[in-house]
């Protein structure tokens, strides 16, 4: 599964990933959908967070070949937008992620093209009660947003568990499309035990629908995955 998630912020709409668009067949590309059968349209997005820049997190900035956003500005960091924007960087990673090099620099051209792209520095603020965590491992800028308000919070964490099954109890195990295992190992090790903590509800792309819910605590540094109860109204 690929979640994306769109938040209402007094009127702005912002949308947190976009899903692979094209990249991934017919697999990756529903989000247009799922925004329309929510009462949305593309057109309606004011700003777009990527959480880092692989495929099906960014893809669905075009479809058909074509911007799918009219008039959203889309927020990366810059360092994954340095990185996977320059090719000499394909000789520092595995032969898996150097197709993402020539996938990624299609799918923002458009955007940077129109001056519609603004990259960001580490844990930078966008507005009151909602901020980046820029935690490197997974790519070289991974980032978390943070958006609280009235005493709640709520992270998007992108890819830091993409098997929900397996990385929850055991948050030890990576896998085959991080850029630095270990530090993307540390780094879920730290967020699992603060989300737990701390209570925050967690928004993650690759856990099954709605992807949203919270971490608690298991014996012997494990976790596990409680998610939201939630309904389908029409």
């Amino acid at each position: 599964m690929i979640n994306a998630f769109l938040v209402n912020m007094d009127g702005r709409l912002i949308l947190i990933d976009t899903g692979a668009g094209d990249l991934y067949g017919s697999e990756g590309g529903g989000l247009v959908r799922a925004l329309q059968a929510s009462g949305y349209s593309p057109d309606q997005i004011d700003d777009i967070y990527i959480t880092h820049l692989h495929e099906d997190h960014a893809g669905g900035l075009l479809k058909d070949g074509k911007p799918v956003f009219a008039k959203a500005i889309v927020h990366v960091s810059q360092t994954d937008f340095d990185f996977w924007t320059n090719d000499a960087n394909k000789r520092s990673v595995k032969p898996l992620l150097q197709p993402f090099f020539p996938a990624i620099q299609k799918v923002l051209k458009p955007y940077v093209d129109m001056g519609r792209v603004r990259p960001f520095e580490p844990s930078a603020t966008f507005a009151p009660g909602f901020r980046a965590i820029t935690r490197p491992g997974h790519t070289p800028g991974h980032s978390f947003y943070l958006l609280e308000d009235a005493g709640q919070a709520i992270l998007f964490w992108g890819d830091t568990v993409h098997m929900a099954a397996v990385q929850f109890p055991e948050p030890d195990i990576a896998i085959e499309y991080d850029w630095n295992a270990p530090d993307a190992i540390a780094v879920r090790q730290q967020i699992l035990a603060e989300a737990a903590d701390k209570g925050w509800l967690i928004a993650g792309a690759h856990i099954s629908f709605p992807g949203i819910g919270h971490v608690t605590r298991l014996p012997h540094a494990s976790y596990q995955w409680v998610p939201v109860n939630y309904t389908l109204n029409r």
